[in-house]
């Protein structure tokens, strides 16, 4: 009678009795939590170009001028 129910939003897991869910599903769809078995992760390979595509290139470093960063002695 008691059974349980394993809701997830992607971060975290929450267990709750299956009948308080049934009563409130709107309150948990509106936060984002849905029962894991609906959730279903597609496992995709990544290929190089799709990292590639993901690579910014960096600006190099601008020189400091010396004077302003030496000691007066």
């Amino acid at each position: 009678m008691n059974e349980t129910i394993k809701l997830t939003n992607g971060k975290k897991i929450i267990t709750k009795n299956k009948h308080y869910y049934e009563r409130h599903t709107n309150h948990f769809i509106l936060n984002g939590f849905f029962p894991v078995d609906g959730v279903k992760k597609e496992i995709k390979k990544a290929t190089l170009k799709d990292i590639t595509d993901k690579v910014v290139q960096l600006k190099p470093k601008r020189k400091k001028n010396v004077k302003k960063t030496k000691k007066k002695d």
